[in-house]
């Protein structure tokens, strides 16, 4: 089974070098300046126990979740080249300030997701640097692919197989017992300290069911309601049967939302095919929800509400600069995202407007937090606030059915619904504003009232139409019947 309490959950993601520092945690120096232009190799200086001390600020946006980017020791920003796995990295404030947040954290309700890198490893990392020194003749020689030596690990050519042919993430070779044993044990180790799942780096990479099936078994004999998400960017049929993953990065859902929301403003020259995608398709109503229900068909309805829904991530361009810096794009597509089955995930400064240039390199999307009240986009951060808040307060909007009543041109209209909680949510992406006439065809009080929980306002159902109100352009609905 999957995790109930995801179901219900609102997850953030963060980039621990760019959210918040700690004035209490010193730093070696040489770090960039927090709102210059971040760089490949440059570091913000972004910890935990800045994360600690911003939880009110996440409390109040009504995130229940934290998803981290890889925390443990690197000699990267990025921290996906690990060098030891048990040591949350010293810039971070080292495993006390994690213990801290993770306290912090969990007396408010909130989840910790880590970010687990299991195929590949570092240069820097023990065993891979003692087969640079040793060559042949190491003890953990058959922990990598080794074509020859010496490996020449600092160059283009470097005889080893690594992730992606990058000299500095040699792959692990999964295939040795040693090396399982290994992961898996940081997997469990992770799990005791009290961390409430795992984000698995390209899983797919490790092209092994029973890898993954081992994997799954070992988390959840540690923790049976613990969260196993895999980053995997196509349909992801095969981890989703129950036996492996609980959810995945659900990039098929966000790019549909790109396509449907953002239809008219998608900037072409960064948009040039996502995370390996195909190019975005410019959808119209009835295509968006056409592909909207196909994934929620395709996999086993458990898996359906644990997928961890998102509209950008560190990986990709911000969703706002994607739709060519149409911040109502965003917010529609928020709309859609928090009263869609799965948990919804903003990445940090979504909700605030951040938006850097027209750069599809990562680092683009990994400038450092605003804290800067003042340039903050308030409005936007209200927008999000409320939307979140009306998620959470009402069940049928998370573990409710989903349910298409109208999809024509750009008017979309659904139905949540869980037990006799009924939300019918009407989204118009259109430039001018659409008289709301909603059929509604299905079983219903014949007569009765709908309020809108995002203006007020009132419509009436009558003769099976939801009528009586106009949906401005580029904007949408939220309706509740009043008893």
């Amino acid at each position: 089974m999957t995790p109930e309490w995801v179901k219900t959950s609102i997850f953030y993601q963060i980039f621990p070098d760019r959210f918040a520092k700690s004035d209490l945690l010193k730093k070696p120096g040489n770090l960039e300046a927090w709102d210059a232009p971040p760089t490949l190799h440059g570091f913000k200086g972004g910890d935990l126990l800045g994360v600690a001390e911003q939880l009110d600020y996440l409390q109040d946006l009504g995130i229940t979740a934290i998803y981290f980017n890889p925390i443990f020791q690197s000699a990267s920003n990025h921290r996906y080249h690990t060098h030891d796995y048990y040591r949350v990295d010293p810039l971070l404030g080292g495993n006390e300030a994690f213990l801290t947040l993770l306290e912090k954290a969990h007396n408010r309700g909130m989840r910790i997701i880590l970010d687990g890198v299991f195929n590949h490893a570092s240069r820097g990392f023990f065993q891979f640097n003692h087969i640079l020194e040793c060559g042949p003749s190491s003890p953990y020689i058959d922990w990598f692919t080794v074509e020859k030596h010496p490996p020449n690990a600092y160059s283009d050519r470097h005889y080893y197989k690594s992730w992606f042919n990058l000299p500095a993430l040699p792959e692990f070779n999964t295939e040795n017992q040693n090396v399982r044993e290994f992961l898996f044990a940081i997997a469990r180790h992770w799990l005791e300290v009290g961390i409430d799942g795992w984000r698995l780096d390209v899983p797919a990479s490790i092209d092994d069911d029973e890898f993954w099936g081992e994997f799954r078994q070992i988390v959840k004999s540690v923790n049976p309601e613990a969260y196993i998400v895999g980053e995997i960017t196509t349909e992801a049929q095969r981890w989703l049967q129950g036996d492996q993953f609980d959810g995945i990065m659900n990039y098929q859902l966000m790019q549909p939302c790109l396509g449907f929301f953002a239809a008219e403003s998608i900037n072409w020259n960064i948009e040039k095919g996502i995370m390996g995608l195909h190019r975005t398709m410019v959808l119209d109503a009835a295509s968006f929800a056409k592909r909207v229900e196909e994934l929620l068909k395709i996999y086993p309805k458990a898996a359906v509400y644990a997928q961890l829904n998102l509209l950008d991530s560190h990986d990709m361009p911000r969703f706002v600069t994607l739709a060519g810096g149409d911040k109502t794009a965003y917010k529609l597509a928020v709309l859609f995202l928090m009263t869609y089955p799965g948990a919804p995930c903003i990445y940090y400064g979504d909700e605030i407007g951040m938006q850097e240039g027209t750069s599809n390199y990562p680092e683009a999307s990994r400038y450092a937090f605003n804290w800067n009240l003042e340039e903050r986009d308030t409005d936007l951060r209200k927008y999000i606030k409320c939307l979140i808040h009306i998620r959470r307060n009402n069940a049928s909007l998370s573990i409710g059915s989903f349910y298409t009543l109208y999809a024509q041109g750009q008017v979309l209209a659904y139905l949540r619904e869980f037990m006799d909680d009924q939300f019918i949510v009407v989204i118009n992406t259109s430039q001018s504003s659409q008289p709301l006439e909603i059929p509604v065809d299905i079983q219903m009080r014949a007569q009765s009232t709908w309020h809108d929980l995002l203006t007020n306002r009132t419509a009436q159902l009558s003769d099976g139409v939801l009528s009586g109100m106009t949906i401005p352009p580029r904007s949408g609905a939220i309706m509740s019947m009043q008893i």
